[in-house]
């Protein structure tokens, strides 16, 4: 059976990425070019600067990319992008760059949905079995996902508000901590206690999440704190904070596997990497016999690996895009 190369370009924020995937599973090379140092001093991602960086970089990106593969784009079987969701801006110089290497070199035009690329990013620890859960936490996004096949999902739950990841930055800009704070936020609950009281959201039977009221209570806390004139503890209060957010989840996902009688739970998203969640699904899944997959750090957060290896199962199913392809900053999972 031929090997089938999929080369991938993800440019849906602030991260200009292209890898090539031999078969879904192998990533044979992948190039990321980070904005984190450009928008860091503005506390977060401007749009305009976000794709001014893509039209600099991507050309470079995909040539290095090619470079460190050893192959031309004569060896590429298609070419996966991602079409949405995203800031439109960013995902609009991916589209364009996909067209226009797909209509040079007559290479089939795979539009993959960004969600679905975090999902298949577990692809390389192995290859998807189904039914399986899938656990989707990032900066947009808190969800629960069922599969029963290839691209097929059915999300049984979802925030109502604010995502964990989107959490997790605002309540890291409260403790003064600087862009990206995610991660700052995980790194100092490793070192504090659970000493702050803060509510336990959404305890109800849905599938669904709700982090607004506990960024809101953390918010207050601080006030409340600093009006009394004492100082906030950090460690501790990072500790409290995904202490909460963690149980919510893992509440949720389990609810999720034991109604639903799934057997197997895969984590995807930026908040993937966060070890505080990493140790609670560990448990959690020893806990009900549950086989658990998470990515590797590098991809979980925004890489063009994981549509690459999205594309290749569509490019299986035979699905393929026009030139009249557009991008959407807001696209539904189907």
């Amino acid at each position: 059976m031929k090997d089938i190369y999929i080369l991938g370009i993800e440019s849906s924020c602030d991260e200009t990425s292209c890898s090539i995937v031999k078969n879904g599973t192998e990533e044979i090379a992948t190039v990321i070019s980070s904005q984190i140092d450009i928008h860091e001093q503005f506390g977060g991602v401007v749009p305009e600067i976000a794709s001014r960086e893509h039209v600099k970089h991507i050309t470079f990106v995909l040539e290095a990319c090619l470079q460190k593969a050893n192959m031309t784009m004569e060896e590429i079987d298609a070419i996966a992008l991602t079409q949405g969701p995203g800031l439109i801006g960013s995902l609009l110089i991916g589209l364009e760059a996909a067209k226009t290497l797909a209509y040079i070199y007559q290479k089939p035009l795979i539009p993959i949905h960004h969600i679905a690329g975090h999902i298949y990013a577990n692809s390389f620890v192995e290859p998807l079995q189904f039914p399986l859960l899938a656990l989707v936490v990032s900066g947009g996004h808190t969800e629960l996902i069922k599969m029963t096949d290839h691209l097929t999902f059915e999300r049984l739950g979802a925030t109502l508000d604010d995502a964990v990841g989107e959490c997790y930055d605002k309540v890291a800009r409260v403790m003064g901590l600087a862009y990206p704070g995610g991660p700052k936020v995980d790194q100092l609950a490793s070192q504090g206690s659970v000493t702050y009281s803060l509510p336990l959201p959404l305890q109800d039977h849905s599938y669904n999440f709700s982090f607004s009221g506990l960024k809101s209570a953390v918010i207050n806390l601080c006030h409340h704190e600093q009006q009394l004139g004492h100082e906030i503890r950090k460690e501790d209060l990072a500790a409290s904070f995904q202490h909460v957010a963690v149980e919510s989840i893992i509440i949720k996902t389990k609810q999720a596997l034991e109604t639903e009688h799934i057997p197997r739970l895969i984590i995807a998203g930026g908040v993937a990497a966060n070890k505080g969640l990493r140790q609670a699904a560990q448990a959690m899944c020893e806990q009900l016999g549950v086989k658990l997959s998470i990515p590797p750090f590098l991809f979980c957060t925004d890489n063009a690996a994981m549509i690459a290896s999205a594309g290749y199962y569509a490019y299986q199913l035979g699905r393929r895009a026009s030139y009249d392809l557009n991008s959407y900053s807001s696209l539904p999972l189907q």
